[in-house]
């Protein structure tokens, strides 16, 4: 195969995941924090591309007949992007819940909203 190799993928995945990972650790605004978890997400989407792209099983007869492939990463990621706007729905409704009562978002408050 041509072009950029798998190593290189995967070490943009990597590199990616870490900021995000870093992002969630250090910074304190909820916003950021999700942007951060969405940029998580998005390194998991592309190591799975690149492993259903660099892949090198064989296709059954019935798949190659049928003009068909593997879709076992391309299902993943949008499992995975799913997944990704349900969470910014639900986050981004709690942190505007809890700004309307409070009129500020920090981290560190937060936990006083244990019943």
């Amino acid at each position: 195969m041509e072009g950029v190799p798998m190593s290189g993928f995967m070490m943009l995945s990597a590199v990616m995941f870490a900021i995000g990972t870093l992002g969630v650790i250090i910074k304190r605004n909820p916003i950021v924090i999700f942007m951060c978890i969405e940029l998580m997400l998005n390194a998991a989407n592309l190591a799975f591309l690149t492993f259903a792209r660099y892949h090198n099983t064989p296709l059954p007869e019935e798949f190659v007949q049928r003009n068909q492939t593997h879709m076992t990463g391309q299902m993943a990621v949008v499992f995975v992007m799913a997944v990704a706007a349900a969470e910014v729905a639900v986050g981004l409704g709690i942190i505007m819940a809890i700004f309307r009562s409070r009129q500020e978002v920090d981290i560190d408050e937060m936990n006083l909203l244990r019943g």
